[in-house]
């Protein structure tokens, strides 16, 4: 069986709780899209994880987890993410970690171009609000062909690779010198740092497509687990401020690795309030008062997963959910976070947006939604503890309202509710997988 688990808004909506709970009973968890640019936190029994690389199966014990064909890889990162994995107490090997031979690798001149740009265009205002880590520089590079791949770094050796790498540096020393008054990086240098990669990595590095295709026909598990969310896909999202990659779950078997097959479920994953790191619009940071979204975040714990930063914050945005649910083709939904909700006497959700004289409750990214004001409309809070909940029959009835509301305005029933942090602080309302 073939899962994927998507992000409905902007991301950070608690994918990574979800997919750790799916892992439990899973084979194989494949990261499809992006890179060390996000995270997932997941509150196991071993402590609180950061994952921005390695998927969130690798806190189960027989389960294997992938790097798939179209992430990004920071080899930097990944070395410092298995290390402290293992620090916790977490084993991570070749026999549970694959890399795929082509997934693209983030060269060291990535992360220094993306942070030299968004200095350049932060002088002027007109950053994206990139997280400096590289991602868009290496896509961009991978399309350009312009880069390696992991599998590029078991042939060094041979002379047509070490001619492509001359040919890469020397188009990036004149990127660097010409725009940003850089010294050139020497190709002495770039081939130890790919030789050193090589040593660390090479057992990890394999066919994965073939290694995804032999377990789905033995009948294994198969989940696939995405970063950000439909309004970060560079195609559907509020370009330009997206992520680079393709973050919908169409596209999750191609990026997996093994394009002829399509999922069995999607499972798209929703915030029972709206978060979003990074700039673009916001629609629903203008909503409610600065007090009420500080208490918020100090609730959520609001901060992001790759870089700390506070997220913007505000109540459930309707429009753009249903938008994200169309893209994400989602046939199960889980609700994450309500338990955050619960210190509010009123909870406010954005059910339309006011532009001029005109009203409109839906959401077209190619709009100009900096000139939005939300349409809010309130509900009553329940003010309890909800964490102790493990029924749809324990919840407060408020609860169980603002979740009837829900299912009611995105015309799909909900299956799972997050009601706490820890792995065991949920409930199933619906059917689930």
């Amino acid at each position: 069986m073939l899962t994927a688990v998507t992000g409905i808004n902007w991301g950070d909506e608690g994918k990574g709780r979800v997919i750790d709970l799916l892992a439990g009973e899973a084979d194989v968890v494949v990261r499809y899209q992006g890179g060390n640019n996000a995270g997932h936190t997941v509150v196991a029994d071993q402590g609180k994880f950061i994952l921005n690389l390695i998927p969130s199966g690798i806190l189960h014990d027989g389960v294997t987890c992938v790097l798939g064909d179209g992430m990004v890889v920071d080899l930097e990162h990944l070395e410092d993410e298995i290390a402290k994995l293992r620090q916790k107490g977490v084993s991570v090997s070749p026999k549970n970690l694959k890399i795929s031979q082509r997934a693209t690798i983030s060269m060291p001149w990535h992360r220094i171009q993306d942070e030299l740009e968004e200095d350049r265009l932060a002088k002027s205002g007109s950053a994206f609000g990139s997280t400096r880590r590289g991602i868009a520089y290496a896509y961009s590079d991978k399309y350009r062909k312009k880069t390696l791949r992991m599998g590029d770094l078991l042939r060094l050796n041979e002379e047509g690779m070490q001619a492509r790498l001359k040919m890469m540096l020397d188009a990036k020393n004149m990127e660097l010198a010409g725009c940003y008054h850089q010294e050139p990086m020497s190709f002495p240098a770039l081939l130890q740092w790919c030789n050193e990669q090589a040593e660390k990595f090479a057992d990890y590095i394999c066919d994965t497509g073939a290694f995804l295709e032999e377990a789905l026909q033995k009948g294994k598990k198969v989940i696939l687990e995405a970063q950000l969310g439909a309004m970060r896909d560079i195609d559907y999202g509020i370009f330009p401020y997206t992520s680079s990659s393709s973050t919908i779950a169409a596209y999750a078997p191609i990026g997996a690795g093994i394009p002829g097959y399509t999922t069995d479920h999607v499972v798209g994953v929703l915030k029972a309030y709206s978060t979003c790191v990074g700039a673009g619009p916001f629609v629903a940071e203008k909503a409610m008062t600065q007090s009420w979204q500080e208490m918020l975040r100090r609730l959520g714990g609001e901060y992001g997963a790759a870089t700390g930063r506070p997220r913007r914050v505000g109540p459930i945005d309707i429009p753009a959910s249903r938008y994200g649910l169309k893209c994400q083709n989602a046939d199960k939904i889980a609700l994450t976070k309500l338990d955050v909700l619960s210190a509010f006497a009123e909870i406010p959700v954005i059910t339309g947006y006011r532009c001029g004289d005109k009203v409109t409750d839906e959401f077209d990214p190619g709009c100009d939604l900096e000139k939005y004001e939300p349409v809010v409309q309130t509900l009553p809070g329940w003010q309890q503890s909800i964490s102790g909940c493990r029924s749809w029959e324990e919840l407060p009835d408020h609860a169980k309202a603002y979740i009837a509301f829900l299912e009611k305005s995105l015309n799909h029933e909900i299956s799972f509710v997050s009601v706490g942090a820890k792995r065991d602080e949920y409930l199933l309302k619906g059917e689930w997988i």
